[in-house]
């Protein structure tokens, strides 16, 4: 892969294609990465291929050893939530694995979030999340995956958004990722599930009406009704 030296905007596709490696285990633990041997490969120069190398180790992909330059981290130790590393999982031999861990993140998590969101979302993200909902069935019912895709992701950063947890906030683009991973992957059938769309609803009303417990309730089956259909689907691949 040979690309003209230049701009920052090089950058982007330069990590893209080593995170990937990393993570799939094309560069194993262990193995060592020189900016010479980079600057090569990528035909950039040794001031881009540096920053390249910087954004991998803040992902803790790769990290500095003395005398032998930047070393590839063994995967306990790569950023768990960083949704770059998330997408190159989902994309990599091991989606099943992160499928099921980012699943159980969203049964511990999102059930709560929607409880807090009826507790203290104020008036505008009430209204709003009602339309998303009704968006959501919408584009549901119409088989159109990339709109509903969309949507959805709109609606559970709404939900994490106005918790009033900032913990919950900041997996955002977690949640979006599995989301789109989900998707794009073709784990997600052609028209969403009728009972998907009805928590979906359930969760909204609940919310605009100031409802936490059947907030609670509702996202905790939409959650279940998503791992069970994704244990079905990867179960069959």
């Amino acid at each position: 892969m040979q690309m003209p030296a230049g701009a920052e905007v090089l950058q982007e596709p330069i990590v893209e294609a080593l995170g990937r490696e990393i993570v799939d285990g094309v560069l194993a633990p262990g193995d060592r990465l020189t900016l010479e041997s980079l600057q090569a490969r990528f035909g950039v120069s040794r001031t881009v291929m540096r920053d390249c190398m910087r954004v991998l180790e803040s992902l803790r992909l790769v990290y500095p050893k003395r005398r032998l330059g930047l070393v590839v981290q063994e995967p306990r130790f790569w950023a768990p939530y960083d949704p770059r590393v998330i997408r190159w999982k989902l994309a990599g031999p091991g989606r099943e694995r992160q499928y099921a861990e980012l699943t159980e993140l969203r049964i511990a998590v999102e059930p709560l979030a929607a409880a807090g969101a009826a507790r203290r979302a104020d008036a505008a993200a009430r209204e709003h999340v009602l339309r998303l909902a009704a968006d959501l069935r919408r584009w549901g019912e119409a088989g159109d995956l990339e709109a509903f895709l969309k949507v959805d992701i709109e609606f559970h950063r709404l939900l994490l958004t106005s918790s009033g947890n900032s913990m919950f906030a900041a997996l955002g683009g977690v949640v979006e990722e599995v989301l789109t991973g989900r998707t794009r992957q073709g784990l997600m059938p052609f028209n969403p599930r009728r009972e998907a769309l009805e928590e979906h609803e359930a969760v909204a009303r609940s919310v605009a009406a100031g409802d936490s417990a059947g907030a609670e309730r509702h996202m905790q089956h939409l959650v279940d009704e998503v791992r069970a259909a994704l244990e079905a689907d990867l179960g069959d691949a």
